[in-house]
């Protein structure tokens, strides 16, 4: 919650930087005075307070020095330094002071440093020259200032109320203070490898370094083609003027008679100034493109390199060779930018025309990029500057949030619910007090979890004694749930699965051509005679007689796969390695239905008579099991029939 006390002493910290910025300027001191305030509120408050205090430090100063802003992450690290130090208990005696002042000015003094020295020069060698002549003058200076400011926040530390530092400690959290044996439970629990603390702290670092880098990497794209943009336009002009000075009239004389054709010296010279006009123009050439070669008109001198001779015919540059056919035919190409043996260049060409519209030579002009690296280095380091106090900040600011408001709560209600005891009265009564105790008030999906859980806690202990005798009743509704299931789906006479299952099983037939990996095959099986056994012996006799059928049924083909669908008719479906084998159980049903039927000591109605059909699924021509079915069924009254048919013979 706000604390407008915590509050007003953080803001104190901003004023005490910023006032003794001040202060060290108006009166030249030879210190800064700017990071007291980040050292005492970050050894009072922690991390938290310290970086917010250090970051609004240089944000406030970069309205009048716009460059303050780099140095914010100088700032940022002090603040977490300190706060490192003194949750190790370094501002609670003098003697540990001695520890600080060393690490805060070598850490404060080289980042101070060489973020001066890259904001300065835009050339990295001479900021590493700048920073090694400067390092030891910096550091001396850096020592004065952190001595003084950290016995500036040692004094207001220890004048500081404790009931003011108890509650800084506490800075954030969303319920009630932890006991020593809490608190120590909860800090294992938060440090698991695999804990959501871990889980989450990671994701907002990846998530924050992504999005620092992303922006940081557009920004630095987009710096550097400006900076290219920026360098094409300053040479397009450079080479407009060279070429408002080429008559091109004169050229093939040019190429003849060198520096004796007339006005060839006057050209020359003004050639020259266009050159010197720019120190980064290293080269600047006017070629006639024939196709033996680059007839060279003017080639002016420059350093290291031999000037080739008017009328010299020179072979086409590497990087210009994919706009040969253009430059043969007079057209303007596109600027180049190579980097080989003669440096990181950028090279424009134009062409010169007559009046007639004939390209008569190319003026070109080679560009150094070299300066373009060194300042977009230098924008790269002041962006990395700048990020980094950026995104620590924030990643301060999201880990504090994390901690309060998600990690602390849930672990407390872990702890609390883990050590939930049910061995007397008095155990569950001190476990409800215990989770009444955290006081959660997050005001979000957490405190309804907390509360859920303290309300379903004294529910359960309340109910506990329903909750069991509830647990014997759903056993025995699970009971009579599975008995009418198993009468929902048995036949009533013969015991074997019913019509109902019988459909039931052809939809996962059905969901398995669908799918592609069915393989089976259906048995149809219509006994004979039921009716006349019925008539002449009665129902019982028929019921045996049907009875008698299901049994060798089963027998050959497995109960399991048995269905009678009705009054007279089975149904036998096998799958996968039992399809290949059906013809063989066919024939052993038809051979222990003969051999039934030729035993004279037997009944009528002990015999078995029945008419059999097979058709296996076949995936290119079914479509459904009912298909098969049908296949099945045809083949089984082909077989009635011609037993018809042998009984009349």
């Amino acid at each position: 919650m706000f604390d407008g006390k915590l509050f007003l002493i953080c803001l104190g910290g901003l004023i005490l930087n910023l006032v003794g910025s001040a202060a060290a300027k108006i009166f030249d001191l030879p210190i800064y005075l700017d990071t007291s305030g980040t050292i005492f509120i970050a050894a009072l408050g922690g991390y938290v307070p310290g970086i917010a205090v250090g970051f609004f430090t240089n944000l406030l100063k970069s309205f009048v020095e716009p460059s303050e802003m780099y140095f914010c992450s100088v700032n940022v690290f002090v603040a977490i330094f300190t706060a490192f130090f003194a949750r190790r208990g370094f501002f609670d005696s003098f003697a540990k002071l001695l520890i600080i002042v060393p690490s805060l000015t070598f850490m404060s003094g080289t980042l101070d440093l060489f973020i001066a020295d890259f904001l300065n020069s835009t050339n990295f060698l001479n900021s590493v020259n700048d920073f090694e002549s400067g390092y030891v003058p910096n550091l001396f200076t850096e020592f004065l200032d952190k001595t003084f400011a950290v016995l500036l926040a040692f004094v207001l530390v220890k004048l500081t109320p404790a009931p003011i530092k108890k509650s800084f400690r506490e800075l954030g959290q969303r319920q009630a203070p932890l006991t020593e044996e809490m608190k120590r439970v909860v800090s294992e629990q938060s440090y698991l490898t695999a804990s959501l603390r871990t889980k989450t702290l990671a994701i907002l670092m990846l998530s924050s370094l992504f999005a620092s880098a992303s922006i940081a990497l557009i920004s630095y794209l987009l710096f550097k083609n400006a900076a290219v943009d920026d360098r094409i336009k300053m040479v397009d002009g450079m080479v407009t003027v060279a070429v408002s000075e080429i008559n091109p009239y004169r050229v093939d004389n040019f190429i003849k008679f060198g520096r004796e054709a007339p006005g060839y010296k006057e050209t020359e010279e003004k050639l020259y100034a266009i050159k010197n006009s720019a120190t980064d123009a290293r080269y600047l050439y006017v070629y006639k493109i024939l196709e033996d070669g680059c007839h060279v008109v003017f080639d002016l001198n420059a350093a290291y390199v031999e000037a080739d001779k008017p009328g010299q015919v020179v072979e086409l540059e590497e990087g210009l060779k994919i706009y040969r056919d253009d430059l043969l035919a007079g057209r303007p190409v596109p600027p180049i930018i190579t980097d080989d043996e003669y440096g990181y260049l950028l090279t424009l060409l134009k062409p010169v025309y007559d009046g007639a519209g004939r390209c008569q030579c190319y003026v070109a002009v080679d560009f150094s990029m070299d300066p373009l690296v060194d300042y977009t280095h230098a924008f790269f380091i002041k962006l990395l500057a700048l990020f980094a106090g950026c995104f620590v900040f924030i990643f301060a600011l999201g880990r504090s949030f994390v901690e309060n408001n998600v990690i602390l709560p849930v672990n407390s209600i872990a702890y609390c619910a883990g050590n939930f005891s049910y061995d007397s009265a008095a155990a569950r009564a001190k476990n409800i007090d215990s989770i009444k105790s955290l006081k959660i008030h997050t005001g979000d999906e957490i405190e309804n979890l907390y509360r859920a859980l303290l309300r379903t806690t004294e529910n359960f202990l309340r109910y506990l004694e329903h909750l069991q005798r509830a647990k014997v009743q759903v056993a025995d509704m699970r009971v009579k749930v599975f008995a009418m299931d198993e009468i929902a789906h048995k036949d009533s006479l013969t015991g074997v699965k019913n019509k109902t299952a019988y459909t039931e099983e052809v939809a996962e037939l059905d969901k398995k051509i669908s799918a592609g990996n069915a393989n089976f095959c259906i048995i149809m099986v219509d006994v004979n005679f039921l009716k006349r056994v019925n008539d002449t012996y009665g129902h019982e006799a028929g019921n045996t007689y049907l009875k008698n059928a299901c049994r060798l049924t089963c027998a050959v083909f497995g109960a399991e796969n048995v269905f009678r669908i009705g009054g007279d008719e089975f149904v036998v479906i096998l799958e996968n390695e039992k399809v290949s084998l059906s013809k063989y159980f066919v024939a052993q049903f038809k051979s222990e239905m003969e051999h039934k039927l030729s035993n004279e000591s037997l009944a009528l109605w002990e015999k078995v008579s029945a008419a059999v059909g097979v058709a296996v699924f076949e995936p290119e021509k079914d479509k459904s099991a009912e298909e098969v079915f049908k296949r099945a069924d045809e083949e089984m009254y082909a077989n009635k029939l011609a037993m018809k048919a042998a009984r009349t013979s």
